[in-house]
């Protein structure tokens, strides 16, 4: 049974969901002879804790003594799945641990990670942010009977504990380099800890080091900020890491051929993350800076949609001269829920999570500062509410290109039908979201605040052009569900 946390949803209108990313993946390894000093139990808990933005609906942790692998999964947020009397019984010095957003699969506790499979030599936990696209192939290559999950985790998991001798590392040798889509894995036997990451590297996986020994593998470097771990490189596209007693070894299992996820920047990873070497926050900001120069208006303030449009706000605001200024609060309790809201809940729309400043935006042009448009229903609504609480003027501001394609890399974007740029021209959405006028920056003026090249970026959601193609049967998030 899902956990009732009592919390507004932070899905209010389930017709215009944000981008939501597949999940969140981290991993420890500490000496033996530390493992009741460390806790890596609860270093996970708080790693976990640090990416949970990038998956609410489940959470799981498993850990290694040396002798056995336990797993403790459930559905909810972290601080909901567990307490400190589960962590206190998940003891070892090896763990990996994950926040999960389904993009493959239902939102069910069947699918929850880590996954797990017995082999002959023990047992295998893996956890996995990302999304294949060659599933179907690769489940052909199984016994259906073996698949009690339905995503392509559970696939890969079964394929990597099940195939051939020689443990973990041998069988990924053989099965990464067939395994296409993105996929930055974590997973772990009794004695070893394993890092993997696709040849294109769309997801980001990085690696630091603990202070008092051992090593943590996390999707993003504010994974290894909050457990004191020091960022010691990024895990390479097409590079595998194995951790142990004997240290980091490394190997390529494919040829590096980089696209990584330009949404990263734009709304996906936290702020307080580094990506390529380059803040997420100073690209955020610089972005903004951008936008103010492409897309200028005369106006008395400029305000953010909160959080998300906050960094491009600033840089907005710098950059045009015109102040910055907070027009709405947010509830800071609008979390993960499993209670939906009725029709007549639902009418009362975005103030659930948003309410504006009436003493600060009454008789004010606005500048609104937002990350992205999916549906518009969500800046529709706020446009409604500045009006109603007497903006004179209210010019909504970007801070991507549109968003008109769907991603098949691990963001749960709705189908291209769905997507309000998929069917609108710029003028159109803003006659249908009510802004006085609308300007989204380029996707040249976005890329060149990321410092990457653009060759080395994936920028299908705005351009339509997949680095990896992807067959039409293996689209779709419950492809593996079909006839079950």
């Amino acid at each position: 049974m899902p956990l009732r946390d009592g919390r507004l949803s932070h899905d209010i209108d389930p017709t215009d969901r944000a981008p939501q990313d597949a999940c969140g993946v981290f991993g420890v390894w500490v000496p033996a002879d530390q493992a009741s000093r460390a806790e890596v139990s609860k270093l996970t808990y708080y790693g976990l804790y640090a990416l949970q933005h990038r998956g609410q609906e489940s959470a799981g942790i498993a850990v290694s003594d040396g002798s056995r692998i336990v797993v403790f999964k459930d559905m909810g947020l972290v601080a909901q799945v567990f307490d400190e009397s589960v962590l206190n019984t998940l003891r070892g010095h090896i763990a990996v641990g994950h926040c999960r957003y389904s993009t493959t699969g239902s939102p069910t506790w069947e699918n929850a990670q880590p996954t797990f499979r017995s082999t002959d030599a023990g047992g295998l936990a893996l956890v996995h942010n990302g999304n294949l696209i060659n599933t179907p192939e690769l489940a052909a290559l199984l016994d259906p009977a073996v698949l009690t999950a339905t995503t392509d985790t559970e696939v890969l998991t079964a394929l990597l504990a099940h195939h051939g001798e020689g443990g973990p590392m041998a069988a990924a040798r053989e099965i990464l380099p067939v395994t296409r889509g993105a996929y930055s894995l974590v997973f772990m036997d009794e004695d070893t800890l394993y890092a993997a990451r696709d040849p294109e590297g769309v997801r980001p996986l990085v690696l630091g080091a603990l202070e008092a020994g051992g090593w943590v593998v996390a999707s993003e470097t504010a994974g290894l900020d909050i457990v004191g771990a020091r960022f010691v490189r990024e895990i390479e596209p097409g590079e595998m890491v194995a951790i142990d007693g004997e240290g980091v070894r490394s190997e390529r299992f494919a040829e590096a051929r980089p696209k990584g996820c330009l949404f990263e920047y734009v709304y996906l990873a936290r702020p307080d993350t580094t990506i390529a070497g380059r803040s997420v926050q100073a690209t955020r900001v610089e972005v903004g800076r951008r936008l103010a120069r492409e897309h200028p208006v005369e106006a008395d303030m400029v305000i953010p949609t909160p959080e998300s449009g906050t960094p491009a706000a600033i840089g907005y605001a710098e950059a045009s001269g015109i102040p910055y200024g907070q027009g709405l609060v947010k509830n800071s309790y609008v979390g993960r829920t499993f209670i939906q809201p009725t029709q007549t809940i639902r009418q009362l729309g975005i103030r659930l999570k948003l309410n504006p400043l009436r003493e600060a935006i009454e008789g004010k042009r606005l500048v609104v500062v937002d990350d992205s448009i999916v549906r518009g229903n969500t800046q529709r609504a706020i446009v409604g509410m500045l009006r109603d609480a007497g903006a004179a003027e209210v010019h909504v501001r970007i801070s991507s290109p549109p968003v008109a394609w769907p991603c098949f890399y691990g963001i749960d974007f709705a189908t291209r039908a769905e997507l309000i740029a998929g069917n609108l021209s710029v003028e159109e959405i803003r006659d249908s979201i009510g802004a006085d006028s609308l300007g989204f920056i380029s996707l040249d003026e976005l890329i060149s605040a990321s410092h990457i090249a653009k060759d080395n970026l994936c920028r299908a959601c705005f351009d339509g052009v997949y680095p990896i193609p992807v067959d039409q049967d293996a689209r779709g998030k419950h492809l593996l569900e079909v006839g079950r």
